[in-house]
């Protein structure tokens, strides 16, 4: 077994509740800031949703001492780099600076999290209202297969579940969200005693913690944060559920979801092992048996078959499967679940080890960066209650036995735990081209 490095790091709390997570790196003089705050799509309320996704947008927008902009334009100026994103159960926000910058990316990240309301306008909520509504429709509405997350999260999740609906929400939702709604939604969750904030770098761990201290010390602590929506639900759909989608498209693509067990347990890490033999590179079983040998399946160097860390009842493992100009996309499918099966008569242990060697190399670049260890220690904070889990990830990939590659397939990968969503080229478009 290789030798596994590990991340040494020290947790604190402030008297407001906000977590603080430091780890030291002085290969070069550079540190993450890195916020993350328990909120994303799941935790909105029906009618409200896009909620989380739109904050995203609006925390760059200023904020008490910062205006619109000055963000982008500090950060920038300083040599750094920054952004935020969404998530179902969470989001964050951070910036990659020299490392004498330290106390700017904590101030800015601190004004914005104490700060907001004072910035939060109608124009600005109106501004950003469009942007993230013409987003949609760039990446989704008008976007060839940009439905398909939407579809699934649909087949796969009942109607009242929090993850039913994606982070990017509803055009009439947005349309109808108000000002109010708006510093609500920001005064319920953003607050230090419901964020992890995470330093990385060449910094003193002492002198960082002052410093966090300083800018972060003085907002006041919120508490009696909502229960978000029940997630509990089977770990199985107990059928095969599927939907057909004609569009504008070149050629047709199958997008199979499939439930099971969050992000954080050994069903997980299992079949994380077990996708990575199906559909992990070029040396994965499907790659070769449906890209190289029979030619039915686009090539691509990402995976075709990978899970998602959802810690809510149950998460997604999805496969992605573009056919070839002029395959018959029942074919592919039907090419694709044969290979599935045949993992059921069992898996070398080279395929094993070339798979633990590919999740090894892919999880050690993402920590090589201190943006990646900082973001990684956000996650297993927030989402699992424990940074120190940074260092016990690869260690439970790497135990992972044959057996269970196997038997997790078979639990998981079957048609009574799958939804199909099928995207048929919309054949009048060419007739009508012809006539």
């Amino acid at each position: 077994m290789p030798t596994i490095p590990t991340y040494p790091y020290s947790e604190h709390r402030l008297d407001n509740g906000l977590r603080v997570v430091i780890s030291e790196d002085h290969l070069a003089a550079v540190v993450a800031v890195n916020v993350w705050y328990d909120v994303g799509s799941r935790h909105e309320s029906p009618g409200r949703t896009g909620f989380a996704h739109l904050f995203e947008h609006l925390m760059f927008q200023g904020s008490a001492n910062v205006a619109r902009g000055e963000h982008f334009s500090t950060v920038n100026s300083a040599g750094g780099t920054l952004n935020g994103t969404t998530w179902c159960d969470r989001t964050n926000y951070f910036e990659t600076l020299p490392s004498h910058h330290l106390a700017t990316g904590l101030w800015l990240e601190a004004d914005r999290m104490g700060g907001l309301l004072e910035a939060l306008d109608q124009a600005n909520l109106d501004n950003q209202r469009e942007v993230v509504k013409n987003e949609r429709r760039q990446t989704r509405d008008n976007q060839p297969y940009g439905s398909w997350l939407e579809h699934l999260h649909e087949l796969c999740y009942p109607e009242d579940h929090p993850y039913h609906h994606t982070t990017i929400g509803s055009m009439a939702d947005l349309d109808a969200a108000s000002l109010e709604d708006a510093r609500n939604f920001y005064a319920t969750w953003y607050a230090p005693d419901n964020a992890v904030l995470s330093i990385v770098g060449d910094v003193d761990t002492a002198e960082a913690l002052d410093l966090a201290n300083t800018y972060f010390g003085g907002i006041p602590a919120k508490g009696g944060f909502p229960t978000p929506p029940p997630t509990d639900l089977p770990a199985r759909l107990g059928g095969e559920r599927r939907r057909t989608v004609t569009d504008r498209i070149p050629v047709p693509r199958a997008f199979i979801g499939y439930r099971t067990a969050p992000f954080g347990t050994k069903e997980f890490d299992a079949l994380q092992v077990a996708a990575t033999v199906l559909g992990g590179g070029r040396g994965s079983r499907l790659y070769k048996a449906l890209v190289l040998d029979r030619q039915l399946l686009q090539p691509s160097d990402g995976a075709i078959i990978d899970s998602w860390p959802f810690i809510g009842g149950a998460t997604l493992t999805i496969a992605d499967l573009p056919a070839r100009e002029g395959v018959d996309i029942d074919v592919l499918e039907s090419a694709y679940h044969a290979e599935v099966d045949r993992i059921a008569d069992g898996v070398t242990a080279e395929e094993v080890e070339r798979a633990k060697a590919l999740i090894t190399s892919h999880w050690l670049h993402h920590l090589s960066s201190v943006e990646g260890r900082a973001d990684t220690f956000g996650q297993y904070a927030t989402l699992l209650g424990d940074p120190g889990l940074i260092n016990e990830a690869l260690p439970n990939w790497l135990a992972v036995p044959i057996d269970d590659v196997v038997a997790v397939t078979g639990e998981v990968l079957r048609q009574d735990n799958r939804a199909v969503v099928t995207f048929i080229p919309d054949v009048s478009d060419e007739q009508e081209a012809a006539a």
